[in-house]
């Protein structure tokens, strides 16, 4: 089972994000105490569905799926203006720059075969709804990291390359973003690239998802964010494999397989 990096840094941060870590070093804190899914892992679902589907032509399609998995999974802690979405009956974008966009976009990375194609399936994927430029443009940063991650680039050329195409500063250190003082920012623009900088100061899988924790704030959607390009430039360890393949619920296991085996194909 492969592509599920964000599941898993959705699953490990998801206890924090409402109880930031007080923990001195991202070294001390405990990852695999009993978490849940959230909409970070309902909505990346939902993009595998689309992409299994459709292969990324039809945004109508993308809306159906997306307001079907929130619908059967209520309570994942979406936010307010993507619930009322959901709920209504207008698939209407709505302008968000929330790291929704972020957070579900890296089926695309995986499933495209070329740099383009990743943009223009991160765009699609992310316009749904969150068609603000900010919305896009960190849904198509967070691809392309995954992508040139899973290309074999080195993490100094991805800094360099995702600093030139998307702007972002990419150089400040963790101890710089926050841990205890960290304010609760729910925007692509904040924690779109410190996503991106918790990934490059990483040194593994599992120190990527306790550096995405330790810093504070949205942990959950971080984590989702920063191990989503973890994965391909990692891999995933066994023991989390072995931890993570009966926590899956059930739709969401068949999804995640049907989308391997889509993969295999590709």
């Amino acid at each position: 089972m492969q592509y599920i990096g964000a599941l898993i840094g959705d699953y490990c941060g998801s206890i924090y994000e409402w109880n930031n870590t007080h923990e001195e070093s991202p070294d001390s804190i405990e990852i695999l105490k009993n978490g849940k899914f959230t909409d970070d892992s309902v909505l990346t679902a939902a993009v595998m569905e689309w992409l299994i589907n459709t292969g990324g032509d039809s945004t109508e399609k993308l809306a159906e799926i997306l307001k079907d998995w929130a619908t059967n999974y209520p309570d994942a802690g979406y936010g307010g203006r993507f619930k009322a979405w959901v709920l209504g009956d207008s698939t209407k974008p709505i302008n968000s720059y929330g790291n929704g966009a972020g957070m579900r976009v890296s089926p695309c990375a995986f499933y495209a075969n070329t740099l383009d194609e990743c943009l223009d399936l991160a765009k699609k994927s992310a316009e749904v709804t969150h068609n603000h430029e900010e919305g896009i443009k960190g849904a198509q940063a967070i691809a392309e990291a995954i992508y040139l991650a899973r290309s074999g680039a080195v993490k100094q050329d991805m800094k360099r390359i995702l600093e030139e195409d998307f702007k972002y500063d990419l150089s400040k250190p963790i101890t710089e973003i926050g841990t205890k003082s960290h304010r609760f920012d729910a925007t692509c623009q904040v924690t779109v690239p410190e996503a991106i900088i918790c990934f490059l100061e990483s040194n593994d899988f599992i120190d990527c998802i306790r550096k995405s924790i330790w810093i504070g704030g949205d942990s959950d959607t971080i984590a989702a964010m920063a191990c989503s390009i973890a994965e391909p430039y990692y891999g995933l360890p066994h023991f989390i494999m072995e931890q993570f393949k009966e926590k899956f619920p059930d739709d969401m296991k068949k999804t995640i397989m049907l989308f391997n085996e889509k993969m295999l194909k590709r």
